[in-house]
C-alpha cells in the first residue's frame, strides 16, 4: 500500500485522539535504554484545538530565542510557535496544504526556515514570521525531470557556508545541492540498487559531530538505513536500521536521533517508536521500542515496537534542556507528545 491509498484508506480517530493516549496519563512509563531515558509531559501542549488545529505533525525545530516551531499541513495555521512549556505564541501560514518538511538556519544573524511542500513541489525559504525571502522550483537543470510534479521535496539541509542540500524524498529520491542563492551545483542518489542509491530519501542532515570531516546523512527509509555521503556527493557508507522505518536524522550533541514512522514487521498498524545514536552511530535507545542488541558479528538485531505510545512517529526535536519533542504523521491530528529526560 502506498501513502497515498493509506491516508485515503484510513478513517481518522476521534475527539479522543487529541490528546495523549489514557494509559501514558494513567502509569509513569520511562521510555528508553542505557542514559536515554525519558517520561513523558502529560500537559504539553496547551493549544486549543477548535482555535489551532493540526492535521499531520510533519516537523520541529527549535529557534535561537528557545521556541519550539511545528509544521503542520493545516492551511489554518501551518507554524505553531510554542515556548517549551506548550504555551502557544503565534501562529502563520495558510498558503502550504502538502507542508512536510522544516529546517531551521542560523544566517547572518538571524535565523531563517525553510519549508518543503509536497503539493506545491517547492521549496520555499522565510523568516521566522513567515516573509517568504526565496523559492526554488523543481530542479529541471539535473535533466532528471520532465515537469514539477515529479518533484516532491520532503526535507533540506543546509551547510555552514550556505549551500541547499533537497531531499526529492517523494520524487525521484535525488538529492539536489544548491548554493545560498539557490544556484544548482550537484544531484546524487537517486533510485537504484546500487550502494549510491536510496529508496525513500524521506530526511537529509549534516553530520558534523567531527569537525574536520563534515558529512551528509541521507535516510533510505525502504531499506531501513541512513547512507553517508560527501558534501560533493559521493557515497561512504551505509548505517543499517534494521526493523525500522526512520525518518530524518537530527544531530543533537555527540547523539543522532530520529523518529520511526513504524516497525518493518508491522506496517501500516501504528507501530512506530523513536530511536537514538551514540558517536559511533550504534543504536543505544528506543522510545517505546525493543532494547537494541548487537550479535557476535557487531550486527544490529531487528528493531520493533514494544509499547503503543506513538502511532507513526514523524519527527524528533531536541532543544537546549535535552528535552525531546515528538510530532506524529497520520495520528488522529495529535498534538506533539514531550519528553523529559529520567537522570539516574
Amino acid at each position: 500500500m502506498n501513502r497515498k491509498d493509506f491516508i485515503t484508506n484510513t478513517s481518522l480517530a476521534g475527539i479522543s485522539a487529541l490528546c495523549i493516549p489514557d494509559f501514558l496519563i494513567r502509569n509513569e512509563i520511562v521510555f528508553g535504554h542505557q542514559n536515554k531515558k525519558y517520561r513523558i509531559n502529560k500537559r504539553w501542549s496547551q493549544a486549543d484545538i477548535s482555535r489551532y488545529p493540526v492535521n499531520d505533525c510533519h516537523e520541529m525545530v527549535q529557534d535561537s530565542m528557545g521556541r519550539i516551531i511545528l509544521l503542520t499541513n493545516e492551511t489554518r495555521n501551518n507554524v505553531l510557535i510554542y515556548d517549551k512549556n506548550g504555551k502557544l505564541l503565534k501562529t502563520w501560514g495558510t498558503e502550504y496544504p502538502g507542508a512536510h518538511g522544516l529546517t531551521l538556519f542560523h544566517e547572518n544573524g538571524e535565523d531563517v526556515l525553510f519549508i518543503c511542500d509536497n503539493n506545491r513541489h517547492q521549496v520555499i525559504k522565510t523568516t521566522l514570521d513567515g516573509k517568504v525571502l526565496m523559492v526554488i522550483d523543481y530542479p529541471k537543470e539535473t535533466g532528471e525531470y520532465k515537469s514539477a510534479d515529479e518533484f516532491i521535496p520532503t526535507e533540506t539541509a543546509i551547510a555552514p557556508n550556505g549551500d541547499i542540500y533537497v531531499a526529492d524524498g517523494y520524487g525521484k529520491d535525488f538529492v539536489i545541492q544548491y548554493d545560498a542563492k539557490g544556484k544548482y551545483i550537484r544531484h546524487f542518489g537517486g533510485k537504484g540498487d546500487a550502494e549510491k542509491n536510496v529508496l525513500n530519501a524521506h530526511g537529509v542532515c549534516i553530520d558534523g559531530r567531527d569537525k574536520n570531516n563534515p558529512f551528509l546523512l541521507v535516510t533510505s527509509r525502504l531499506q531501513n538505513a541512513f547512507k553517508r555521503f560527501s558534501l560533493t556527493g559521493d557515497y561512504l557508507s551505509t548505517i543499517p536500521m534494521p526493523g525500522a522505518w526512520v525518518c530524518r536524522p537530527v544531530i543533537r550533541g555527540n547523539y543522532l536521533y530520529a523518529a520511526v514512522l513504524q516497525s518493518q514487521s508491522r506496517q501500516w498498524q501504528q507501530s512506530g517508536f523513536v530511536t537514538i545514536l551514540d558517536e559511533n552511530n550504534k543504536v543505544i535507545s528506543n522510545l517505546a521500542g525493543s532494547e537494541p542488541a548487537y550479535d557476535a558479528n557487531n550486527t544490529l538485531n531487528e528493531m520493533y515496537q514494544t509499547i503503543r505510545a506513538f502511532q507513526y512517529p514523524h519527527d524528533v526535536c531536541i532543544d537546549d534542556e535535552e528535552n525531546l519533542y515528538v510530532a506524529q504523521w497520520n495520528s488522529g491530528k495529535v498534538y506533539p507528545y514531550k519528553f523529559e529526560p529520567v537522570h539516574a
